[in-house]
């Protein structure tokens, strides 16, 4: 069996290649090079990138049988990722590779703009020892004002804190208790630029934080202070900064990113008391490392059918080890629910009942509908396109939570609706030290049945003589019975019973089965475990 391909479009690490081992075919393209990359693609699997090659649509149209395209960076500038997921292509990033190399730079332009470090070398390189004119200041005892307490805010916030400084920061989505164990105070934006002596920001760059930082915040802040932009260009305005940094509105600012890149004007760029750097913050041996490394496992687990964390185009987000069980169970239940319907489905609810419910579970509504679709459609099903195939097709989904479980401590059931009015739901749960996987509750009917590979699942009139019937047809065929559980409302009722055999029940052989007994259903279900 030929071995998936995945393609490095761009220089990366050793350890990347090593990372992904010798389960695919791994191939290397020049990605600036157009025509060699797109006749690359078209045996593509996975392609990895960084930051020159333009994964766009044309890329991805050329790329039928693509799953996965990963980045081994954090900006996604050069991925199409709408495009992307119209195709059912995960797209995949290493969103902390670098955290750690761009607080460093941070720091290091701080240092840098208190001390005048590379005027200073510039000038004695020169020839020129001008040490009064150098004179800078110390950072202790200086406030630090962070704009974004994420990740990288609350590296730097630990590296200064070393300094003696005081840590003040504004994000409106972190909450006093979590700035309280940072060691930082919160304050308003306002009262931040007012106080701090040096500002640093680091704020994903959108439609909202575009330009948050105009001359405006500028003349606001002390004419002592510096500002630090090594996040993302654009944050801080180039017009409002040049003027605010030649009328003295500021003392200095350190630019590691910019509007254009190389930048366009270059007025910034000769002004004494700027230091800029060439976008180094993710610039080191180690965080490139790291990038390669994470995205080559991210694309063993999507090649692998698994979800994958790092995913920008699905929902779900960083996944609970108490929740990461319940994936694959549901992902099984969503076949055995389709496997039931006789009809389209106009809408599925997925409930989520038990202790899960403390935890996020809006992945469990991705692995149902993977689940649910992964055996009625004809194109690969991912957790990228499961969603856009139930909007497609008209389908409303709803995930519902429920703290009480009466049974099991945790039970998940998909219900749902069909375009002939009826309606059908399947439930399961994992038990025991091992977490196996049951399904215990078809279309109303109690169960406890071991999830197989292959199940028969009928619905009769109960009466006696029935089991012996069917149990004689399969035992005839040389299909074994592993398995079986009964269920009824009432005696002389109907009765669900769920078999669970070695092999796939030939169709024939399942109709004559239902001729036999004169099932109201009966229903071969093959599970892709």
């Amino acid at each position: 069996m030929a071995k998936p391909v995945v393609l490095i479009a761009e220089e990366l690490s050793p350890a990347t290649v090593e990372a992904l081992g010798p389960d695919f075919d791994v191939r290397s393209v020049d990605g600036t090079d157009r025509p060699a990359l797109l006749a690359a693609l078209s045996e593509a699997q996975a392609v990895l990138v960084r930051s020159a090659t333009q994964i766009d649509a044309e890329a991805i149209a050329a790329a039928p049988n693509l799953k996965v395209v990963a980045r081994a960076g954090v900006g996604l500038d050069n991925v199409d990722t709408k495009a992307a997921t119209t195709a059912g292509v995960m797209v995949v990033n290493a969103p902390t590779s670098n955290i750690i190399s761009a607080a460093e730079l941070t720091v290091g332009h701080i240092l840098s703009l208190a001390r005048h470090i590379p005027a200073a070398h510039a000038a004695l390189a020169q020839g020129q020892w001008k040490r009064s004119k150098y004179t800078g200041v110390e950072l202790y005892e200086k406030t630090v004002g962070i704009i974004g307490l994420g990740r990288i805010g609350a590296l730097i916030t630990a590296r200064l804190q070393a300094f003696g400084v005081d840590v003040v920061a504004y994000d409106p989505y972190v909450t006093p208790a979590r700035a309280q164990q940072l060691g930082v105070t919160l304050l308003s934006l306002d009262d931040l630029l007012a106080t701090a002596d040096f500002v640093t920001i680091h704020m994903p760059k959108t439609p909202e934080t575009t330009g948050m930082i105009g001359l405006e915040q500028m003349k606001a802040m002390k004419k002592t202070a510096f500002v630090v932009n090594v996040a993302r260009g654009g944050l801080i305005d180039e017009d409002g900064l040049y003027e605010a940094l030649t009328t003295g509105e500021i003392a200095g600012a350190g630019l590691d990113v910019f509007v254009s890149e190389p930048p366009v004007d270059q007025k910034l760029l000769g002004l004494e008391n700027v230091v800029v750097t060439p976008h180094l913050g993710a610039s080191t041996d180690e965080a490139q490392e790291k990038a390669g490394v994470s995205v080559a496992r991210s694309v063993r687990l999507a090649l692998g059918g698994e979800l994958v964390p790092d995913a920008v185009n699905v929902a779900g987000g960083v996944i609970d080890p108490y929740v990461r069980p319940g994936i694959p169970l549901v992902e099984k239940i969503g076949q055995v629910f389709s496997g039931l319907a006789d009809s389209p489905l106009t809408s599925v609810d997925v409930e989520v009942r038990g202790d899960l419910v403390e935890y996020d579970v809006s992945v469990l509504k991705l692995a149902a509908l993977k689940g649910i679709f992964t055996n009625i459609v004809s194109e690969s099903v991912s957790y990228v396109n499961a969603p856009l195939l139930a909007e497609q097709r008209g389908i409303t989904v709803r995930l519902l939570t429920d703290p009480a479980s009466d049974e099991y401590r945790n039970v998940i059931t998909l219900r749902g609706s069909l375009s002939d009015g009826s309606q059908i739901s399947v439930s399961g749960t994992l038990t025991g030290t091992k977490q196996v996987e049951k399904i215990v509750e078809i279309n109303g009917y109690d169960v406890e049945v071991p999830l197989a590979a292959h199940h028969i699942v009928m619905v009769y009139g109960d009466r006696p003589g029935i089991v012996a019937v069917y149990g004689r047809e399969f035992g005839d065929a040389g299909i074994n019975i592993a398995g079986m559980q009964i269920a009824r409302r009432s005696a002389g009722g109907q009765a669900l019973s769920v078999l669970t055999i070695d092999s796939p029940a030939p169709d024939d052989l399942v109709e004559k089965v239902r001729v036999a007994i004169d099932a109201q259903l009966l229903r071969e279900i093959d599970i892709t475990l």
